[in-house]
């Protein structure tokens, strides 16, 4: 196993570096047993402060799980059933979710509905990164914004998914209504204090009494630091505020489908409900990738069911993940959005089922990608160029003069010893391969070959 922790530790050490991610936390559960849990980075850069396995971060739409859980738990008791149409519970629903809306289509973001964005509108504002300025403090303001959503309509109900964190708030909602509580009072009463999640809270007040908080941070385009602020106020699509140590006993109490120690949350038929596959994303990492309620579903990670959610608050991130079939799951959280959390918990699952990660094709092709940065030369230094990467793409900058020109390159064929790259330029099509070996790379593009500068 110390092996497996050190690949794991250098793997999230090199991605931090590389997107400037400030802190990290990360849990590891396997056998029913925490396995590994720390810290990496600063949850406040300005105090040198250290993050830990303690530290809270929000978890952004890992909170959709909790809201899925919280509407079987409903069910279970004869409160409500995913096949009620929405208007049943919430009078005056804006018109988009009349009539055949059911609350499963709300959970499995299949209304029909294309994303709003009422979430990102919201949450840009409040940080200042955005010029728009969209006040909603609560389900009322959503309902008003969403009055002509049905204008927006894309498909009939099941037919699409369109992944909408509105959907997520009109289930609090419900919720709210069904149990005669708040959706706040329900979750913590029915699933954070029977899980024995201490520390795991939505308002601000909870966080600052509480001291270990990470501080968020936006990236700016020349990858400094911001101190930012955090956005309060979210609640069921997105609002829950936790910690790794929280989040393996979540995880714990899907892995043993409903229970945790000698409480049971919800009976083992309402878990396969949230892992049902019910509607197939419209992209695809690993093949056949769907959602259930609040939950998504990986079929065929390495041969087996993976089961997880991330979120993304900007300035906070998380993933949790778990495989039933091998008792091991993970839980990570970060204090900026930079490298997909998600990948890094593939890496980990990987790992944990002694499975080689470089096979996941994602993480190999970012290493092929990595070794094509750099500065190129043509023969004898008569032109220059540079190979930069941002985000999943490389670009190609021709420097003429003082004048720089930037290509996009997309990607085609991707190999150890060769890759393959396609872009347009004025209207033509053009290739840019990549020869690759231990001692040099060539690049060729149009009518130049150019070597990499070692």
């Amino acid at each position: 196993m110390e092996g497996v922790l050190h690949k794991i530790d250098r793997f999230i050490l090199e991605k931090m570096s590389e997107t400037k991610i400030p802190s990290i936390s990360l849990g590891i559960l396997k056998d029913g047993a925490i396995v590994y849990k720390r810290g990496y980075g600063f949850k406040d850069i300005s105090r040198a402060l250290a993050s830990d396995e303690h530290t809270l971060y929000g978890v952004g739409s890992i909170t959709k799980s909790f809201t899925a859980l919280a509407i079987m738990q409903l069910e279970e008791k004869g409160k409500l059933s995913v096949e009620d149409p929405v208007d049943k519970y919430i009078k005056g629903v804006p018109k988009a979710f009349q009539n055949n809306v059911t609350i499963h289509h709300l959970l499995t973001h299949s209304s029909g509905i294309p994303a709003l964005a009422y979430a990102e509108a919201y949450i840009r504002g409040l940080l200042g990164v955005d010029d728009r300025w969209l006040p909603i403090t609560g389900v009322r303001d959503l309902i008003s914004f969403m009055r002509d959503a049905h204008l927006w309509r894309e498909s009939d109900p099941g037919k699409r998914f369109f992944y909408l964190n509105e959907a997520y708030v009109l289930l609090g909602e419900i919720i709210s209504r069904a149990s005669g509580v708040t959706y706040t009072e329900y979750i913590k009463k029915h699933i954070l204090t029977p899980l024995k999640m201490n520390r795991s809270f939505f308002t601000e007040e909870e966080v600052v009494k509480d001291g270990n908080w990470a501080k968020p941070y936006v990236i700016d385009h020349e990858g400094k630091h911001v101190e930012s602020r955090f956005p309060f106020g979210i609640t069921s699509d997105g609002g829950l505020i936790s910690n790794v140590m929280d989040l393996m006993k979540y995880i714990e109490m899907y892995i043993h489908k409903g229970r945790y120690g000698g409480n049971k949350l919800v009976s083992k038929e309402y878990i396969d409900k949230m892992e049902t596959p019910y509607i197939k994303f419209s992209y695809e990492l690993f093949g056949g990738e769907s959602y259930g309620y609040g939950l998504i579903i990986t079929p065929n990670f390495f041969g087996y069911k993976l089961v997880g959610h991330s979120g993304s608050l900007l300035v906070h991130t998380g993933y949790i993940g778990y495989i039933r079939e091998k008792n091991i799951g993970v839980a990570l959280l970060a204090n900026a959005s930079g490298y997909r959390l998600s990948y890094i918990g593939a890496y980990i699952l990987a790992l944990l089922l002694d499975k080689d990660p470089m096979k996941i094709h994602f993480i190999k092709n970012e290493e092929i990608m990595k070794k094509l940065e750099g500065e190129y030369k043509t023969y004898m230094g008569t032109m220059t160029a540079k190979v930069v990467k941002r985000d999943s793409l490389l670009y190609l900058i021709m420097k003429e003069g003082a004048r720089e020109t930037e290509i996009p390159l997309f990607p085609q064929e991707l190999r150890e010893d060769y890759a393959l790259f396609t872009t347009n330029v004025s209207w033509r099509e053009y290739q840019i391969e990549f020869t690759i070996s231990e001692d040099k790379v060539d690049l060729i593009y149009e009518r130049y070959k150019f070597r990499k500068q070692l």
